[in-house]
């Protein structure tokens, strides 16, 4: 029984490997060729918002009062034609993306060194003011270079976040391999 526990941990870690080794490469490519990646983010998002107007629509039809179905239908239209303009312009899309990060960057630092105020006086607090530092400066930075940002930015995120979770799954994966075996 024991060693079919450790022949079934055995083959899932090989697999998470592989993916965690192959999600490593797919961020490094999109750090390597950010315009490409953040225009495929776009038409993923653009889709996702088509995608999202077309459940509103749907709603509508179950929405019981008036005001409802006109509030579903109102969102179904803003959704599909975001979605449309972000298909239609990848490069627009992208500036629009680009400048959605910038200000939620922005909201996120300040909250952060809110919070690190109110938290002052315990153990940590200073990691979330550093947070909430770095955060705002990297929102000001993207904020004041934009639209040219827009051709760096998503992509290099993307590519940045896909790299270190793939590498957080790989060193996962290791240690459980070497726990079981």
């Amino acid at each position: 029984m024991a060693n079919l526990v450790t022949a079934d941990v055995h083959k899932a870690t090989t697999w998470s490997i592989v993916l965690s080794v192959l999600m490593i490469a797919a961020g490094g490519l999109a750090i390597c060729i950010p315009v490409i990646a953040g225009v495929t983010v776009t038409a993923i998002v653009g889709w996702l918002l088509i995608f999202s107007g077309l459940l509103h629509f749907a709603f509508a039809w179950r929405a019981g009062r008036a005001g409802a179905v006109l509030w579903e239908i109102l969102l179904g239209v803003v959704y599909g034609a975001i979605g449309f303009y972000m298909l239609a312009s990848p490069l627009g899309g992208l500036a629009s993306l680009t400048l959605a990060i910038a200000l939620y960057l922005l909201l996120e630092g300040v909250l952060e060194l809110s919070l690190s105020f109110q938290l002052r006086p315990a153990p940590g607090s200073g990691w979330l003011l550093l947070d909430g530092i770095i955060t705002l400066v990297l929102a000001v930075m993207i904020w004041s270079t934009w639209p040219s940002s827009a051709v760096w930015v998503v992509g290099t995120l993307v590519g940045i976040s896909m790299f270190f979770s793939g590498l957080t799954r790989l060193m996962l994966s290791m240690a459980v391999r070497r726990i079981v075996a």
